[in-house]
């Protein structure tokens, strides 16, 4: 650099700050033009203050003479490059090119400045400073002392009512939770928005500050209220500035306190509704939202000042760059900035918080508008955002690390991180076994439930639970007095018509009568056989050689059942199967002739080895073991409608045999299967499935 210095803008202010935390002073400098501020330290401060000297070797002689700080040269153009930086210096000759080309960059391509929008635009409403100036003086009560006692007064009587009055309290937020409700909720947190930006808005008035506009910000689509009071910058108390940044705070608070207590004295009607709202929606909403020192809002600033590090977050990133990549590859890094060890380290973590924090936020966002708006915007919003929270940063760092190649190769601390790397992502792209593993149900080959028919009544037990049957043999016996009413009727009648029938020839009026005679005879006669199978029903038989099991060991001959109760198995004795689902991605890694393990759900039972028969080509429309249900202790989420179980979403049932069935129980048992599945990648199976949802959304 040459010894001449850039001249300064001569429309910049300057103005006396709140001491740092070092104990020296600070000064903050003001460009009107862009409503910036930038605060100064010490060393900054006497730099500027010479700056009419023209040299910089003239300002370091000058303030060592002057001061006791030491300054080099290099100290001085290095401030000279902060003031060309920002602009805050006059452009030199030629730099037209210049200043056009830091245009460009910050407007950035069309693409960018949609980005930029989408994730934050800001949207002036109004001008309200005139009418804060004629307001504000009006308002003294509410900055009082007496009035904040009487608030905290109000706080503690109110919560200490609603925590004896709970079960009406949380019962009143569970009748809300409906479409008008939450329409109430919405139009309450938005007038409570409103009354918590006058609060800054009043504050910074009342320390002398210009309150250019107020508006809604769009982040990521979400509005959030908010109001310019960069001129707080101006003011020289730090806590002042607190006082202007806790306003919003404060201001939900003392709504939520005497709503508070207003719910409690009020009678019951539309009062006490709104006082709830006010109530339930303000603490939720400051506590959550504004008191949160992750996004830009009032927990930030006032951390922030309280540290007394502006732009904490930034600082805080660049310290948990240069600590990442200290840690990885020992570069040799001087510190972006030096601070106590427990602050240091804080900074750090803080900054992840940070990045975590508004990645699930936005990913959050992202995701409701995917649930309830349009699902192709839903999936473009994600990618953004993916795109911005992860894929751009981790980009970024990879142009850093790629230009500090030849340290990082010539480390030993590097190339153990760069070996790391390369195993961590060879897991993610080179095939190994896995598993699938799901509910199943085990089941016998073939099994008969004897369910109880209509009106019926136990009249013998001619086997106990775990018996062999033969074929042919009874199961047990039961009776129905409507059975033998209807067998009689049936039986009389058809006698009945079978007299008349046979003796129309001999009687003139009964031979008219003939052909009609014979068709009720007919229909008599096929009642008879349906009363018949219904009787049958009450003595049923075993059609084949098996076992009975889960019989009522309380059962008694002359006991009565109800309607469709199973009363009984009948099981046949042989190979053993078992029953699972499995969804359209692990699907594709199973084949028939697969190996499988079966473990019951319960203390007891063997593990079974299994082998996989068939697969469905088709999804499953509806669900027939309603046991492999999420509401029955299975895997599978279904909707229940008219009885039957439909799945949420695609699964193919498969079925698999036993192939050590001498050690199978002979009965049906739900538990764990784990099938041996292909090789595969695990990021081919991430891909696969995000394009299968890509795909599916898009209607392909």
């Amino acid at each position: 650099m040459s010894d001449s210095l850039p001249k300064l803008r001569e429309e910049l202010d300057l103005f006396p700050g709140p001491r740092l935390s070092d104990g020296q002073p600070s000064w903050t400098l003001h460009d009107p033009v862009r409503n910036l501020f930038f605060q100064l330290d010490w060393s900054s401060f006497e730099i500027l203050s010479r700056w009419a000297l023209g040299d910089a070797a003239r300002i370091v002689s000058s303030i060592r003479a002057e001061t006791t700080l030491h300054i080099d040269t290099p100290d001085v153009e290095a401030f000279a490059a902060f003031l060309q930086k920002n602009q805050l210096s006059q452009p030199v000759l030629g730099a037209a090119a210049n200043l056009a080309e830091l245009l460009r960059k910050q407007r950035g391509s069309a693409g960018q400045w949609l980005l930029h929008h989408y994730l934050f635009l800001r949207i002036p409403l109004v001008r309200p400073d005139a009418w804060l100036s004629r307001w504000a003086p009006r308002l003294d009560a509410l900055f009082s002392r007496n009035f904040l006692l009487l608030t905290l007064l109000a706080a503690l009587f109110g919560l200490i009512s609603v925590y004896r009055e709970w079960p009406r309290f949380s019962a009143t937020l569970v009748d809300l939770l409906s479409w008008q409700g939450l329409l109430a909720y919405g139009l309450t947190l938005v007038g409570v928005k409103v009354l918590h930006e006058l609060g800054h808005a009043f504050t910074a008035k009342r320390f002398g500050c210009h309150v250019p506009t107020m508006g809604v910000a769009l982040l990521v689509l979400w509005p959030v209220a908010y109001t310019d009071t960069n001129d707080v910058w101006k003011l020289t108390r730090r806590e002042q500035r607190l006082q202007v940044a806790a306003a919003g705070i404060a201001t939900e608070l003392s709504v939520a306190a005497w709503a508070t207590l207003a719910w409690v004295w009020l009678p019951e009607g539309w009062p006490k509704t709104v006082a709830f709202l006010l109530s339930s929606t303000t603490w939720i909403s400051t506590l959550l939202i504004n008191a949160s020192p992750f996004m830009r809002f009032d927990g930030y600033f006032l951390l922030s000042d309280a540290l007394q590090l502006p732009n904490l977050h930034e600082r805080s990133f660049a310290l948990a760059r240069w600590d990442l990549r200290e840690r990885l590859f020992a570069l040799g890094a001087p510190v972006p900035e030096h601070f106590p060890r427990a602050r240091h380290n804080g900074l750090i973590l803080f900054a992840y918080a940070v990045w975590l924090y508004r990645l699930l936020l936005f990913l959050g966002i992202a995701f409701l508008v995917y649930q309830f708006f349009i699902k192709v915007v839903g999936i473009l919003l994600l990618a953004a955002e993916l795109c911005w929270f992860i894929f751009l940063p981790v980009f970024n760092e990879l142009k850093v690390w790629h230009a500090n190649w030849t340290t990082i190769r010539d480390s030993r601390r590097g190339r153990r991180s760069l070996l790391l790397f390369a195993l961590l992502i060879g897991l993610f792209v080179l095939p190994w076994p896995t598993r699938v593993s799901t509910s199943a149900l085990l089941l016998p080959h073939e099994s008969l439930e004897i369910y109880a028919p209509p009106h019926a009544r136990i009249t013998t037990l001619p086997h106990a639970n775990g018996s062999r049957i033969h074929a042919g043999d009874l199961l047990l016996g039961m009776e129905s007095p409507d059975l033998q009413v209807r067998t009689a009727q049936a039986g009389a009648r058809s006698e009945r018509l079978a007299w008349q029938s046979a003796s129309a020839g001999f009687d003139p009026e009964q031979r008219k009568q003939w052909q009609v005679l014979n068709e009720q005879l007919g229909i008599a006669r096929a009642e008879n056989l349906t009363v018949s199978a219904d009787a049958a029903r009450y003595s049923p038989t075993a059609p084949y050689a098996g076992i009975l099991r889960d019989l009522d060991p309380d059962l008694r001959v002359g006991d009565w059942v109800s309607q469709g109760e199973i009363l009984a198995r009948l099981v046949r004795q042989g190979p053993q199967q078992v029953i699972t689902y499995i969804d359209d991605e692990a699907v594709q890694r199973i084949a028939p002739g697969d190996r499988a393990l079966f473990v019951n759900d319960g203390a007891d039972g063997p593990i079974l080895r299994l082998e996989v028969v068939s697969i469905d080509r088709d999804a499953s429309r509806t669900l027939n073991e309603p046991e492999l249900a999420t509401e029955f202790g299975g895997h599978l989420l279904v909707r229940e409608k008219n009885g039957i179980l439909y799945p949420e979403r695609a699964v193919y049932r498969v079925l698999l045999k036993v192939t050590d069935d001498r050690r199978a129980p002979q009965y049906a048992w739900r538990g764990q299967v784990s099938i041996a599945a292909n090789w595969e990648a695990p990021g081919l199976r991430f891909l696969r499935s995000a394009t299968n949802v890509l795909l599916r959304e898009l209607g392909f």
